[in-house]
């Protein structure tokens, strides 16, 4: 009876703390430099003109596309949200998920010994309740799939997720019809709904050949088609960088590479640094860029969710010391045809503005603002851009989901840097008779209730941000 009780205790105990193993033990909150000579900022951009009617400047998937079909030896794609739930075709939308998955059969067809590896989050089926036809034809055609393990991050919202480890988890997940899918067509489980509820995710989007290199904020998401993005392209550096980054991943899900590469290290000739960074490191860098901006620094965010209290602070902190600090945030009112309560951007706005900070909000019209770039200019005439798929909250900044970005850094007179600041100040401006950004005033939430709210759900982590 003791041995029974014994062994009970030390399962339940095992399952409890399943998943609270330190992050960089398992290669994530990765962080590798290397200097670039060949980088190109990317942007998609959605404004409105005079009359109200909204326009849509893009470039980051027509790279990705470009970037599939120059490759020669191995492609490996990261990438959270590949499906077409809840999308409405329109004039300036594209059915992205399935341009990305026709490009890569084509090159399947064209290269049938091309190593290609798709890594992507179990969303896309809502948790095995729902079909994934995009991904089924990549199977079908000899691309390796892996479906990221989710159970072995950190659990975000652990008042939520303990239970569920120990009483649904070991019921798995599949089809069922318990629910209407919250986030698509069609019911889902109970169980696929309880694992939706742990709100992890692997919220990656990178490609990587052995040519480029390409992190992005943008998800080939059909209904996301329209939204603000950026990325950077680095063409011949970062590789490698990227595939140590990537193979974190693999190793999480149980799964091995299609193709192991062989790199042949070079040294660029550039002085341009260039890190990849996931997980907490991302907020490392970000919180080290603006503790060393001097007075009279110009930094500038563009950002779709921020609440990490970190963060705030060091925001803040720069601009009591001088720093020309700008944000603008996304108004978190849009989300695939609903309405959302502002929460969290407009209580972080409010912090943000009372402590003297010039905002600006995304003028959006069903899209989002979905950018997450930070620009700072540093006293010896070099600037670094920080960019790719992390938000600023607790979920994304404390290796909670898994996340990417670039930073890079040259001079202020460099092509990207004046392309970042003239992207930022025509966002700002609203130059050229484009309507990008709305005043502060057009989303301010002096709610008490709603600042209780988005605090308690970033410190609990359970929410969708």
């Amino acid at each position: 009876m003791r041995c029974w009780i014994s062994m009970t205790t030390l399962c339940i105990a095992s399952l409890a703390v399943a998943g609270c193993s330190t992050p960089e033990k398992r290669g994530l909150a990765f962080s590798g430099a290397t200097t670039a000579e060949r980088v190109q900022l990317l942007v998609d951009e959605t404004w409105t003109d005079a009359e109200g009617q909204r326009h849509v400047d893009q470039e980051i998937f027509d790279s990705v596309f470009a970037m599939i079909d120059e490759a020669e030896e191995f492609i490996l794609i990261d990438l959270f949200l590949v499906n077409d739930f809840l999308f409405e075709p329109g004039p300036e939308m594209r059915p992205l998920s399935k341009e990305l998955t026709e490009r890569l059969l084509v090159k399947r067809k064209t290269h049938p010994n091309l190593p290609i590896t798709f890594i992507t989050d179990p969303l896309n089926t809502v948790y095995q309740s729902v079909e994934a036809p995009h991904f089924t034809a990549m199977q079908q055609a000899g691309i390796q799939v892996v479906w990221t393990n989710l159970d072995r991050l950190r659990d975000t919202n652990p008042i939520y997720s303990k239970p569920w480890r120990l009483f649904a988890k070991p019921w798995g997940t599949g089809p069922g019809e318990a629910y209407k899918n919250p986030i698509g067509e069609g019911r889902i489980s109970r169980r696929s709904m309880y694992k939706l509820l742990n709100f992890k995710a692997n919220h990656r989007k990178v490609v990587v050949t052995e040519k480029s290199l390409l992190v992005m904020s943008a998800n080939p998401h059909d209904a996301s088609s329209a939204h603000w993005n950026v990325a950077l392209r680095v063409d011949g550096a970062g590789m490698e960088l990227a595939w140590q980054a990537e193979s974190a991943i693999l190793r999480l899900s149980d799964a091995e590479p299609a193709h192991e590469p062989v790199f042949h290290r070079t040294t660029s000739p550039s002085e341009n640094r260039l890190l990849l960074l996931t997980e907490r490191k991302i907020k490392d860098h970000a919180l080290e860029l603006l503790a060393h901006a001097g007075s009279g620094t110009r930094i500038d965010l563009t950002m779709f969710y921020f609440s990490e209290k970190d963060l705030k602070k060091a925001f803040i902190a720069a601009q009591q010391r001088g720093c020309k600090v700008r944000v603008i945030l996304d108004p978190n009112k849009d989300a695939f045809g609903r309405i959302k309560n502002g929460i969290p951007n407009r209580q972080t706005a409010a912090k943000l503005v009372q402590a003297g900070i010039p905002l600006r909000w995304a003028d959006t019209h069903g899209e989002q603002c979905h950018t997450k770039m930070l620009y700072v200019e540093h006293a010896d005439l070099t600037a670094s851009l920080l960019l790719g798929s992390c938000n600023y909250t607790r979920r994304n900044t404390d290796t909670l989901n898994a996340e990417c970005d670039l930073a890079y850094r040259a001079p202020v007179g460099d092509p990207n840097m004046e392309r970042a600041r003239h992207l930022f100040d025509r966002w700002w401006t609203n130059a050229d008779g484009r309507i990008y950004t709305t005043d502060y005033s057009t989303y301010e939430d002096p709610s008490v209730r709603r600042k209780i709210r988005a605090w308690l759900m970033e410190a609990t982590g359970f929410s969708t941000f």
